[in-house]
């Protein structure tokens, strides 16, 4: 059965133009052959081939000319030059130039079939690489968001370092705040963005495969290494960045062996004999202390002080303030074309819940509520009614207007009582921030620590509630 593939031939020899015409026509859909250069060419728009199989010398017309114009054109279809025996050098030349692959006349009909089944498959790789890389991109936010000082700070620390060549990084943070997407800034801007970015979980890794994942292995290195030879993360992120997400989970014999890959750049693979030298960037990440580690024993100190030449520290999200909101805006930007929905963004009492939610899966567990909301919602807004699902919020309606207090505050316990009549959000979080700023006797450092939020978050409510933190008043 013939495959579904269009195959345009450009050649001036009458005879050799029939010849492969013949020949593909057996195993393809649609063979067009010209013998006038400047007729293919000017077809190729209207045909849109699937391959491109041109002679170096057309008469009045040069085929390396003709390459170089349909690259600069736009034209992306793999291409086979076909040359005489003394233009091997052209044929070099025409690879260059783009050229997927290279045939010598006389022809070999047979060889002729094995390069274009070859060039064909190839190019299909290409494409489907083309479009997962694409997808990925899609699926994973690219950007970081936010304007607290802590990002800002993060990031301007990550353009430094993204402009050496090989300076290691230690990324800290709490699971979620996004340490992959920060290595990922790091190597995007850096010398070596156009090489490999590979992401290693140091945490995932069974102990027994750790060495052979990091550095690959040889065949006969123990039972079931078949393949004559498989390459590690180190090898695949030749040229690139290597990211060791949670390095604190490293057994102390892989840490040794760390250490000396980026005192050398020189590994040895499992059960082999030849020494392997690398060229990557290291970046680690962990959401522990090392330093508490290594006085513990846990973690090398010499490790330690060679992974910590550059440290960024993310900060949660419960300390980013309006990060959230934006944080949460991006995501229904974002599910909404996953789901084809058109969520506009979130009621007021909404939006409270959100800024004050303590996301202790940080970034990935907002995400994920954002992910959840727009699949389920209909709705142009989100209301609070949405967010119900989120742990510890408990609320029945939005009414406005404020409560008696004893209505919905119990005095001595950790949650908030509403009545069956419903409050508003606002209306419950002022009234709370207000009794515990009596409390305090509006001492903003005490009435933070009593509400379990940073002194920053405090303010950002007072302003936005309009409370009057005065303590005469407040009596």
């Amino acid at each position: 059965m013939a495959k579904n593939y269009t195959i345009v031939i450009i050649e001036d020899d009458p005879l050799v133009n029939e010849s492969v015409q013949n020949v593909l026509l057996s195993k393809y859909n649609r063979v067009e052959a010209f013998t006038d250069p400047n007729e293919g060419i000017n077809q190729l728009h209207k045909i849109s081939p699937d391959l491109l199989i041109l002679d170096i010398f057309l008469g009045y017309a040069n085929g390396l000319d003709i390459l170089e114009q349909l690259r600069k054109q736009g034209y992306t279809m793999p291409v086979i030059i076909m040359t005489a025996f003394s233009d091997i050098k052209m044929a070099v030349r025409a690879m260059k130039l783009g050229a997927e692959d290279f045939i010598v006349k006389p022809l070999d009909l047979d060889q002729l079939e094995v390069t274009v089944e070859r060039a064909l498959k190839n190019f299909e790789l290409r494409r489907k690489v083309d479009l997962l890389s694409e997808q990925i991109k899609k699926e994973q936010p690219s950007e970081i968001i936010g304007n607290s000082d802590g990002v800002i700070k993060a990031l301007e620390l990550g353009k430094l370092v993204a402009k050496t060549e090989d300076t290691t990084v230690l990324i800290y943070g709490e699971t979620g705040t996004g340490k992959e997407l920060m290595a990922r800034y790091i190597h995007d801007h850096s010398p070596r963005a156009n090489g490999p970015f590979v992401s290693v979980n140091c945490g995932a890794i069974p102990r027994e495969l750790a060495e052979n994942e990091f550095f690959g292995y040889e065949k006969g290195a123990f039972t079931g290494a078949t393949e004559k030879m498989r390459p590690g993360k180190f090898e695949q992120a030749q040229h690139g960045t290597i990211l060791l997400d949670e390095i604190s989970e490293l057994s102390m014999d892989l840490q040794v062996k760390l250490l000396r890959v980026l005192q050398e750049r020189k590994f040895y693979r499992l059960g082999g004999t030849k020494e392997i030298s690398v060229d990557v960037r290291v970046i680690a990440s962990t959401n522990k202390e090392l330093e508490q580690l290594v006085e513990e024993g846990k973690f090398r100190e010499d490790l330690y002080y060679r992974l910590n030449v550059a440290k960024i520290t993310l900060p949660p999200l419960r300390e980013r303030g309006e990060d959230v909101l934006q944080i949460a805006n991006a995501g229904i930007a974002e599910f909404n074309r996953k789901f084809g929905k058109s969520i506009k963004g979130f009621t007021d009492d909404a939006i409270a819940v959100i800024l004050n939610y303590p996301w202790k899966g940080n970034i990935r567990e907002l995400r994920n509520a954002i992910e959840r909301i727009v699949l389920m919602e209909n709705k142009d807004l989100i209301d609070v009614e949405a967010l119900s699902f989120l742990k510890g919020i408990s609320f029945v309606s939005s009414n406005k207007g404020p409560l008696p207090p004893e209505t919905y505050l119990s005095p001595g316990k950790h949650y908030l009582k509403v009545s069956s009549t419903g409050a508003s959000y606002n209306e419950v979080t002022k009234d709370l921030i207000e009794q515990v700023l009596k409390i305090s006797k509006g001492n903003q450092i005490k009435a933070a620590k009593i509400l379990g939020i940073s002194r920053a978050k405090l303010r950002y409510r007072i302003e936005q509630l309009a409370i009057n933190s005065n303590p005469k008043i407040l009596e």
